[in-house]
């Protein structure tokens, strides 16, 4: 649902603003209307934060890639990651540096730096071509591995079985449509940069139907492979799945150390499985991280190197500081929630809202898709998004507002939420009211130029 109402019809319009406006998220914004240019730093700053967060998890995966070898957790995997990995001490800011981690994470970024500074094509087309066909093999050999060990077809049905009373419940919508936004890459820059670089004379929207589609049909394969593994912990345990199946950095880094563990040649299980989620990772980060420094070479006019670096490093001592000390989980589980939840979710709404009701510009920009496209976008698409699309999901945005407010996520402690959670949303839209305020160089032009094809900006 979240995918038809939402995630389809917004990748169609981020594709529509990039392709149409050949900029950055700040510059398609800008020429689209010059006073909604905002909105695109809006999206900048969220990406910056993303970055800083998802670089740690990057890490910590290639860190498991090597425990996985010789299943360096032992017989107790929760212990392992939280005490002798991440050392993991009380809710709050402690200086106390990991060297495991920080030592990881600083190779992480000086890879990201090299290959961005690359450019385009020979960095981020390069990293592509390569990473995502070793994933989708490396992938799909777990997948088939998983579905054959013992009790995984329990895990398949506890997938597969629908729990109809979780519809009524806003956080699980919520997650839903922050989930469908954050793997097709929308709302925050992304599919804004990258359809800048594609050649006029492209079919959009058929495009974007491959990807939708492709993209949930590889996360429903990958989610058969995760219960089918689920599955087999259960058996082990004598439980129910829903006993051991957690979520985010739990199921990555403490169920699935568990599963291979128990599992035969488990340490193969182990290194495709972590491997697989480094190769995915640095592709994403690729890919958020770009949206940072497309804006900041289209504003400034600078080269990409200059640019690489002037995002990168400051990006990079940032994550440092925070996830290469002993308070590392508990301030990217605050960030990842708040950036989710009230980052993405809200530039979204009012990125149509905006768009649809105040610029008007869906006529133009569906006009535009339609020039090439094997998919008529009509009315269909300007009543999704103007209409279903924020409706839908500003009533979810202030329920869970409500119950955010009402019971303090996670249980962390309020200052720590204040200044990491609620802290850094109202630091993005802050950032997104004073960027406009600086000038563009003279040599860039927010007017739209037809002529303009080029794909290595």
């Amino acid at each position: 649902m979240a995918l038809l109402t939402a995630g389809i019809p917004f990748l169609f319009l981020d594709y529509a603003l990039g392709h149409r406006n050949r900029g950055s998220a700040p510059l398609s914004f800008a020429r689209q209307s010059r006073w909604t240019e905002g909105l695109g730093w809006w999206q900048v700053g969220i990406c910056f934060f993303i970055a800083v967060y998802y670089a740690a998890v990057l890490a910590w995966a290639v860190r498991y890639t090597l425990f996985s070898v010789d299943k360096a957790w032992g017989d107790d995997p929760e212990g392992f990651f939280t005490g002798e990995f991440l050392q993991v001490g009380e809710a709050g800011v402690q200086l106390d540096a990991v060297a495991g981690v920080m030592v990881p994470l600083a190779l992480v970024w000086l890879a990201l730096i090299v290959v961005m500074a690359l450019g385009v094509q020979k960095g981020i087309g390069g990293t592509s071509v390569v990473f995502v066909p070793i994933l989708v093999l490396a992938f799909g050999f777990l997948v088939v591995r998983a579905l054959f060990l013992p009790g995984a077809a329990d895990g398949l049905d506890a997938l597969f079985s629908p729990d109809w009373g979780a519809l009524a419940e806003p956080g699980v919508w919520a997650a839903a449509y922050g989930q469908i936004f954050f793997s097709l890459s929308i709302g925050f820059g992304i599919m804004i940069t990258y359809s800048s670089y594609v050649h006029r004379r492209t079919d959009m929207p058929g495009s974007g139907l491959v990807v939708g589609f492709s993209n949930s049909g590889f996360e429903l394969l990958a989610g058969i492979g995760v219960f089918a593994a689920l599955g087999f912990m259960a058996q082990a345990a004598g439980t129910q799945v829903d006993e051991v199946a957690g979520s985010g950095v739990g199921l990555a880094f403490i169920a699935f150390p568990t599963i291979i563990s128990e599992a035969p040649a488990g340490a193969l299980i182990g290194v495709l499985f972590f491997g697989s989620l480094v190769l995915a990772g640095f592709t994403s980060l690729v890919s958020v991280i770009e949206v940072v420094i497309s804006a900041v070479r289209d504003k400034f006019e600078m080269t990409r190197l200059a640019a690489t670096l002037a995002v990168s490093v400051p990006a990079a001592a940032i994550s440092l500081l925070l996830f290469g000390m002993t308070s590392g989980l508990h301030v990217l589980d605050i960030l990842d929630y708040f950036m989710n939840q009230f980052g993405i979710l809200v530039v979204a709404v009012v990125s149509m809202l905006v768009l649809a009701w105040v610029v008007r510009a869906l006529p133009s920009l569906a006009s535009h898709l339609n020039v090439d496209s094997s998919v008529p976008i009509g009315t269909w698409w300007k009543v999704l998004i103007s209409i279903v699309a924020p409706a839908a999901l500003a009533y979810v945005l202030i329920r869970e507002l409500i119950n955010a407010i009402e019971e303090p996520y996670g249980g962390f402690p309020g200052w720590m939420l204040a200044t990491f959670g609620w802290g850094a949303a109202v630091a993005v839209i802050v950032f997104a009211v004073l960027a406009p305020l600086v000038p563009w160089r003279r040599e860039t032009s927010l007017t739209v130029d037809d002529s303009e094809t080029e794909e290595v900006r």
